[in-house]
């Protein structure tokens, strides 16, 4: 490709045959391919284009940037909708011109058009460029925290009983309890707690329910979405229910995948936990993350990660019980 920084850059929504271009942008940034991941995000857009935003910046006919972003209806306990920002690149040839502030600009014209007031984000304490690009277009460090734990070093085998709240910290408070003994098959006994399932569309109304005990909000569209998301692509969602007494008391939605954020191994994401109520101090929680890090296993996922605010104590404290340790991620967002 010729240097093309005189021609007029034109901003547009990604398409399906842009794909090629943007996995060779890819490749070259990131040093390798990840056409799988991208070919699903841009699935993922075209089959429910009001939870995606993907934008594509042209010099002529040639694709020479682009922009991946998701709405955040409810991961992470958000309790307003958000824009998470998780790819961005620009061809090498066409970078130090402003294509990726045009693309940025058109990612939060699009926010504003929809209501939401805040772009979120990530990058490795240690990738440099991204964190001057970040700083450059406003972005601050947030409050929020990324937590991880690798999936064959999991303490969430303490045999630790818990009681887990949404990821928010706006429901009823609810004690964890530390105290519980430990035993020594403590895998069995985790996933003996509660019957671990997969998550299936007729789960809806149970975590539903469970979600508004929780939360004290009604976010049915959002379980709605992540429930649309696991159906249609069980490749990457890991989500899951527990039931106990024949009835669903707990839910767990998860995605294992490789690219977000630049992510370059293997890694699952849990986006939402909560446990009934009236189910709590049954390991119920715990029962849940034993099948995820077993499964995630089985998929030769190396480490899982999620997102808590500092002031859910409740959840930072099971999270941390469970073998969850600070990331060398760091959270941005961008007020609109």
């Amino acid at each position: 490709m010729e240097a093309i920084a005189h021609r007029k850059t034109a901003i547009r929504a990604l398409a399906r045959e842009d794909l090629n271009a943007v996995v060779a942008i890819d490749a070259e940034i990131e040093g390798r391919s990840r056409r799988d991941y991208i070919e699903r995000r841009l699935a993922a857009a075209l089959r429910e284009p009001a939870l995606h935003a993907q934008f594509a910046a042209i010099e002529g006919d040639v694709l020479v940037g682009y922009v991946l972003a998701r709405v955040l209806v409810g991961e992470f306990g958000r309790p307003h909708p958000g824009l998470r920002l998780e790819i961005v690149g620009v061809h090498r040839n066409a970078r130090g011109i402003g294509i990726g502030a045009q693309l940025l600009q058109a990612l939060m014209a699009h926010a504003r058009k929809h209501g939401v007031t805040e772009l979120h984000t990530s990058a490795a304490w240690n990738d440099h460029d991204m964190l001057r690009w970040f700083d450059a277009m406003g972005f601050s460090l947030a409050a929020d925290r990324w937590l991880e734990c690798q999936v064959n070093g999991a303490a969430y085998l303490s045999g630790r009983d818990d009681a887990v709240d949404a990821p928010d910290g706006t429901g009823p408070g609810h004690e964890i309890d530390y105290g519980a003994p430990g035993d020594n098959d403590f895998e069995k006994l985790a996933r003996d707690s509660a019957d671990v399932r997969s998550m299936k569309p007729q789960d809806l109304q149970e975590i539903a329910r469970i979600d508004r005990a929780i939360t004290g909000r009604d976010r049915g569209d959002y379980i709605q979405g992540k429930l649309t998301e696991a159906m249609s692509d069980s490749a990457i969602r890991v989500s899951m229910t527990a039931r106990l007494d024949g009835v669903i008391v707990g839910y767990l939605m998860a995605r294992a995948d490789t690219g977000d954020f630049g992510r370059t191994a293997p890694a699952a994401v849990i986006d939402t936990i909560g446990v009934d109520p009236e189910y709590e101090h049954r390991g119920v929680g715990r029962a849940m993350l034993s099948q995820l890090f077993a499964n995630l296993g089985a998929l030769r996922v190396e480490r899982v990660e999620t997102s808590t605010a500092p002031r859910d104590q409740a959840l930072l404290g099971f999270l941390f019980d469970a073998g969850f340790r600070p990331s060398q991620r760091l959270a941005f967002n961008r007020p609109l």
